[in-house]
């Protein structure tokens, strides 16, 4: 099976991702992790971003779609595989069907803005060995302090409110219109992010039988 994951930044994504793949026996794809093993394996694509990257420039769609690619032909995608974070906008969502690349399921997972921002700027992580918390859900035995080895616990600057509203904002304005465009393909299912990530997993794993 060919999926999608759809959602805002901070709706979970990468969780249920994790989930399809070991119910379905499928690679799980995030953009970003194959963007750094492109740069760290030094390939064609690979250094073209990094010319990019360097500059402090975006990596152009034109370079991502070819890394996207690249991954896409490997044999462990022969059964299929999940995109997290891929396509991010219409054009992208096009050059991938240009791909000759037939996605079976797009799967969006909804969670309101207000919940993924008080989620996100409760986020905590260890400077020193990147242990994550929470204030709410996962707090740390000794405020501000790591559990596993003692080191200082600070907030991401993405994880700032105001990055997470700003990023929130770019989400509703290039991404969120794929809803639409797969909607009509007749292939989006719609899943409401619920308090407990078993949950939300529950109801991810059924939308991928209807």
């Amino acid at each position: 099976m060919k999926l999608i994951l759809l959602g805002a930044p901070g709706a979970g994504k990468g969780t249920q991702a994790e989930v399809i793949c070991d119910a379905l026996k499928i690679p799980a794809i995030s953009t970003g992790n194959i963007i750094r093993d492109a740069l760290a394996k030094g390939t064609e694509m690979g250094l073209k971003a990094k010319s990019y990257i360097d500059a402090g420039k975006l990596v152009p769609d034109e370079v991502v779609i070819g890394i996207i690619k690249d991954r896409l032909a490997k044999d462990d995608c022969a059964n299929g595989f999940i995109l997290d974070g891929f396509p991010r906008t219409i054009p992208q969502a096009e050059a991938l069907d240009a791909m000759g690349i037939e996605i079976d399921r797009v799967v969006d997972i909804e969670v309101p803005d207000e919940k993924i921002a008080a989620r996100m700027s409760g986020r905590r992580v260890c400077k020193a060995c990147g242990a994550s918390y929470h204030l709410e859900y996962k707090a740390p035995k000794q405020e501000g302090v790591c559990d596993a080895c003692g080191a200082e616990l600070i907030q991401r600057k993405d994880d700032h409110p105001d990055t997470v509203l700003e990023r929130l904002e770019i989400y509703h304005e290039r991404t969120e219109p794929l809803k639409d465009y797969y909607s009509a393909k007749g292939i989006l299912r719609v899943v409401e992010g619920q308090e407990e990530v078993a949950d939300t997993s529950a109801l991810t794993l059924k939308a991928l039988e209807d």
